[in-house]
């Protein structure tokens, strides 16, 4: 008949898992269940935290808690040390029950049992954490530092826009034509002499020179050198060149 580890292994095994797999499924230290799996039992603090842990891994590998228990206490909890010695009472007041005497609790017993209870709740908590030999990194504590987000996270935040902004300004006075698209009202037409500003969903310009400076959104438009007047279509998500055929005024 197999022992305890045995059983735990050849069960794990079959389920095709590694003790990482069964450290993050049941928050038991891989040091511990590998103890279990070699029935080193005298690695984890007691017999309480065998009989716990047992009980959750031979749940999780789909076996009877109960059996194993049972088989643990059986062959093993006979020779360990009784949980009670440390635990339980002090001498002196285990000695006055048995002569009788009346059982008064004074203020060093409750303070002694308050740091039995805090010290039981932080080797439980120090159990199932991460034991830092690199077994635990996938249970590990989540990291809620603040970081400065990045550039591109910068970017992504900022909502695109809906609409457009251009900015003329000629280097000289030149002819501009401006509306938002066909069959839409002119916003100007004439001899521009200063920089001027024009928004709408979509704005078309038709310049008679290129001595200009075009900036859409912000973004400076590159306007080639030219002799020949030329035109374009600004929308929030592009600009594109006009044929004259389809510029403003033409």
């Amino acid at each position: 008949m197999p022992g305890i580890g045995d059983t735990l292994r050849e069960a794990r095994m079959r389920q095709g898992l590694d003790i990482a797999d069964v450290e993050t499924r049941t928050k038991i230290r891989a040091k511990y269940l590998r103890a279990l799996e070699n029935e080193e039992f005298a690695m984890l603090p007691g017999a309480t935290f065998v009989r716990t842990f047992l009980r959750t891994y031979a749940e999780q590998l789909g076996l009877d808690p109960h059996r194993l228990v049972d088989e643990y206490r059986q062959r093993h909890e006979p020779h360990d040390e009784p949980e009670s010695a440390s635990l339980g009472r002090p001498a002196a007041m285990r000695d006055r029950d048995r002569r009788g005497g009346p059982r008064r609790v004074g203020p060093g017993a409750v303070v002694l049992l308050g740091v039995v209870l805090v010290v039981g709740i932080l080797a439980v908590l120090g159990l199932t954490g991460d034991d830092g030999d690199g077994d635990g990194d996938r249970a590990a504590t989540p990291d809620f530092s603040f970081r400065e987000p990045t550039t591109t996270e910068r970017k992504k935040a900022k909502p695109a826009p809906t609409s457009v902004t251009l900015r003329v300004v000629p280097a000289l006075a030149t002819y501009v034509c401006v509306d938002r698209g066909d069959g839409t009202d002119v916003l100007f037409e004439g001899i521009l002499e200063g920089g001027r500003t024009f928004k709408g969903k979509r704005v078309r310009i038709n310049l008679g020179k290129t001595d200009v400076r075009l900036r859409a959104n912000g973004r400076n438009v590159n306007v080639p050198p030219g002799a020949d007047p030329v035109g374009y279509e600004f929308t929030p998500r592009r600009t594109r060149p006009l044929p004259s055929g389809q510029r403003p005024c033409a």
